[in-house]
């Protein structure tokens, strides 16, 4: 039987794990390598962060990552493709390390960001003004 996600140590195998199938990743693993040239001392500390704060309701972490992938999407458009596949891998990620209801909830918001983060990236933009 597999445990859940109880704590920071749990939560920086899930995020290194997943990073480690996001390299691997043909589709999606350059994005990250080549085109964000992500620097992975640097970032995966700020992921342990984020998905801390995320589950744990910690307010450790610290940083915008709208303005990150909006940056990035000048470089490359990320588009439904690129998010389905980073969801899935997130997930498949999730299951194969835990089980149970933070596992779940971890998932849930992971999928919810990313649906997020695909729809202000390219949404129409919307003069404010008009509202």
């Amino acid at each position: 039987m597999m445990n859940d996600i109880e704590n920071r140590t749990d939560i920086i195998l899930l995020v290194d794990r997943f990073y480690n199938h996001v390299e691997e990743n043909q589709e999606i693993g350059p994005i990250f390598t080549e085109i964000a040239q992500v620097n992975w001392v640097h970032h995966l500390p700020k992921m342990y962060d984020f998905w801390e704060s995320i589950l744990f309701g910690k307010a450790i972490y610290k940083g915008n990552p709208m303005l990150t992938h909006f940056s990035l999407n000048q470089k490359i458009p990320l588009q439904e493709a690129e998010f389905s596949i980073w969801k899935a891998i997130f997930i498949q990620t999730v299951d194969e390390l835990f089980a149970g209801e933070n596992a779940e909830t971890i998932k849930q918001k992971a999928q919810s960001i990313a649906d997020l983060m695909h729809f202000k990236i390219n949404s129409p933009k919307t003069d404010l003004n008009i509202i």
